[in-house]
């Protein structure tokens, strides 16, 4: 039996619905692969959430018409993030799912699962000496614990850099890594920094951006959700990327409006991070040249630690 998210957008239809596995398809079917069911007399898209021995519906169960793909492409952290978006927005599972996981294109689909590259060594960070908070966060990074911080940048601070070390330090000790940036300018900017860290020719991050082909994406997405890489950076629709082990996740400027979804339910990129954080128990930074009210508030509220310059460097540096 499959229990299966169907794509609707009808409110009162957002839960999940059991079917039959037919024989021909029980070598198939995995938890988070896409399948077509028969639904109202309609032929619909759909994904299975959780293969259960027995189902508490009393009637008679139709069966799969069909499994699109045996990929599984849908990670059961990735489900339980879109279910808490969906009620934290007000929205649907499959409203969040069209955004989380991209349209499917065969050929990635062929190519081998590539290894990750192994876990890099810490890197030094002695620039982060300028932020009395700075080697305290790194050092909890560093030992996988969830710490939390609001970072507000001291004057002419090579941000991209700083970023870079953040993310290495994590995938040191085998996490994965996510950062979220409002625009493209910005992501190239990280990339290169990232590049300088771990070298030209290492494949230990991928970018995600709206802006790649259909095919592209589909296939960075495949590297990720299959482990080969454990370091996405891209635009408000990474923030789902389905990074396993996530041992930080960053946002970059969190009071841009690039980072709000114009789709429904319209999540903003730093509340889906934030929910990633909790839900998988990592650590979270919010970074930007000034602080946005939301992240101030997270700082009253003592979720998150500052992590500031001292006024002395800043009116130095001004």
């Amino acid at each position: 039996m499959a229990r299966v998210c169907v794509d609707s957008p009808l409110t009162h239809l957002d839960r999940l619905f059991d079917y039959l596995i037919p024989d021909e398809f029980a070598d198939q079917v995995t938890v988070g692969c896409r399948v077509r069911v028969r639904f109202a007399g309609r032929l619909l898209d759909g994904y299975v959430l959780d293969v259960p021995a027995s189902s508490e519906h009393t009637g008679r169960l139709a069966p799969l018409s069909r499994v699109t793909s045996s990929e599984s492409v849908l990670s059961p952290e990735i489900a339980r993030l879109a279910r808490a978006v969906a009620d934290r927005y007000a929205g649907t599972l499959s409203d969040v799912l069209r955004l989380a996981v991209p349209p499917r294109r065969a050929r990635p689909e062929k190519l081998a699962v590539v290894e990750a590259a192994a876990a890099p060594r810490r890197p030094p960070t002695p620039a982060w000496a300028r932020y009395p908070q700075g080697h305290s966060f790194l050092t909890a990074v560093a030992q996988g614990r969830p710490a939390r911080a609001v970072w507000t940048l001291g004057p002419g601070e090579d941000w991209p850099a700083r970023l870079a070390e953040a993310a290495a330090t994590a995938a040191s000790i085998g996490r994965g890594v996510l950062v979220v940036l409002p625009d493209v300018r910005d992501v190239d900017r990280l990339d290169a920094a990232l590049t300088a860290q771990f070298g030209a020719s290492s494949p230990r991050h991928v970018v995600l951006t709206a802006d790649l082909k259909p095919e592209e994406r589909y296939r960075r997405f495949l590297a990720v959700r299959r482990g080969s890489v454990k370091i996405v950076i891209g635009t408000r629709a990474a923030a789902f990327a389905p990074v396993a082990d996530l041992g930080l996740v960053a946002i970059w400027d969190d009071g841009d409006d690039l980072h709000a979804e114009p789709r429904a339910p319209y999540p903003h990129a730093r509340e889906v991070l934030l929910l990633r954080a909790h839900l998988e128990n990592c650590a979270a930074l919010i970074a930007g040249w000034s602080r946005s009210t939301e992240a101030a508030v997270l700082i009253e509220s003592g979720w998150a630690h500052e992590i500031t310059a001292p006024r002395d460097d800043v009116r130095r540096a001004a």
